[in-house]
């Protein structure tokens, strides 16, 4: 049964790692503020665009973000009963993914989430001792708080529409024909608009994680609560769960087409962690059926080795869509990304079946492993 679990858990976390390549595709190919701007879209890119926005962006992260939570409680558990303090070990691996995700943020894309990521388990820990009961009525207090304060209009004044579409227009030159220090270059100096300020960006950065709190605390709490490890028991519950699936999607539809009213955010939010917490749900109580047991192993696979294909997705998108690459950037359209998601993803899925017949960890994994354990070996102490 303990297979069980963790053969769910990867697959989850493979299966996030598509959604999130799909929602990022956008970025690699039209910018981080870009791709909110899109105009004269054909009536196909316009479609896939809406799908994107409604059924992907914003819901693939915090199913990531679930199971971190209740990969962190797995890690304290399988540290402690190797030796009685954790404390260190989470400071460690906190500290790797922040190191890493500067790196990554520096050096080639402005779209990381480890730097967040690591900065979030510094603000978990005094959580982690906490009962499964205790942790389920913080991530719902959190919730209700962190998605009221996104009541209002995101209307923008003229002089910021100005801002925001002359940086578009400089992104857009650079990085479909700079090379790459000149994409170094503006990704370290270049005025973001609404972001001038560079002690606001670093506030910015730590507590943006804060709205995904709840999802944190909610995988945090699954995890203590061995969710996952009797599936068949918990089918109840993962039915009843799938339900959010069309509650959130309703909310993200709404809050599009009603993107003038103050509570679209709102809807925006709620709809896609609710819309997250149900695809989680759906994805458990299809686990065991025929279909999903073919595809299963190759998700898996990919979910083993989520840091290293993270970061793979980085290197081959940057140097297919950068001017130092191919220099494709905006040139597939929305429609063209999604089919160039499915080939790269298909192709990761190859590879860590592959990968994983010869070597038990990813290279990525393995670094942050021996960090964390202060072990060559990456073995706990």
């Amino acid at each position: 049964m303990t297979t069980n679990r963790v053969t769910f858990i990867d697959t989850m976390r493979g299966f996030s790692l598509f959604g999130i390549l799909m929602a990022n595709l956008l970025i690699f190919q039209f910018g981080m503020y870009g791709k909110d701007e899109l105009n004269n879209l054909s009536t196909l890119d316009n479609g896939a665009l809406y799908f994107v926005k409604v059924v992907i962006e914003g819901s693939f992260m915090p199913i990531f973000t679930i199971l971190f939570g209740f990969s962190l409680i797995k890690l304290i558990e399988s540290i402690r009963r190797k030796k009685t303090k954790s404390r260190w070990s989470i400071l460690r691996r906190a500290t790797g993914l922040i190191a890493l995700g500067l790196l990554h943020s520096i050096l080639l894309w402005e779209g990381d989430i480890l730097f967040s990521y690591g900065c979030m388990m510094l603000f978990l820990i005094p959580f982690i001792n906490r009962k499964p009961k205790t942790l389920f009525i913080w991530a719902g207090i959190l919730f209700v708080l962190t998605t009221a304060l996104t009541y209002g209009s995101m209307e923008t004044s003229k002089k910021e529409q100005k801002e925001i579409d002359t940086y578009i227009q400089q992104a857009d030159d650079v990085y479909a024909n700079g090379s790459y220090l000149e994409i170094f270059d503006f990704r370290a100096n270049a005025e973001v608009p609404g972001m001038e300020d560079s002690s606001f960006i670093f506030i910015i950065l730590i507590f943006a994680p804060m709205f995904y709190a709840p999802l944190f605390l909610f995988g945090m709490a699954l995890a203590k609560k061995q969710a996952f490890v009797e599936m068949n028991k918990e089918m109840k519950w993962y039915k009843l769960g799938a339900l959010l699936v069309p509650i959130g999607l309703v909310c993200k539809s709404v809050s599009f087409l009603e993107s003038e009213s103050a509570f679209s955010s709102i809807l925006l939010m709620g709809g896609s962690q609710l819309l997250a917490i149900g695809y989680v749900c759906l994805a458990a109580y299809i686990y065991n059926t025929r279909p999903v047991q073919q595809l299963a192993p190759a998700f898996e696979s990919v979910g083993k080795l989520s840091l290293t294909n993270y970061l793979l997705q980085t290197i081959i998108c940057t140097t297919v869509f950068y001017g130092y690459g191919l220099g494709l950037y905006g040139k597939l359209g929305v429609f063209g990304g999604i089919l160039f998601g499915i080939v790269v993803y298909s192709l990761q899925c190859v590879f860590s079946l592959a990968y994983l017949k010869k070597f038990k960890r990813g290279p990525f994994e393995t670094i942050l492993r021996i960090w964390t354990n202060w072990s060559w070996t990456g073995q706990v102490k």
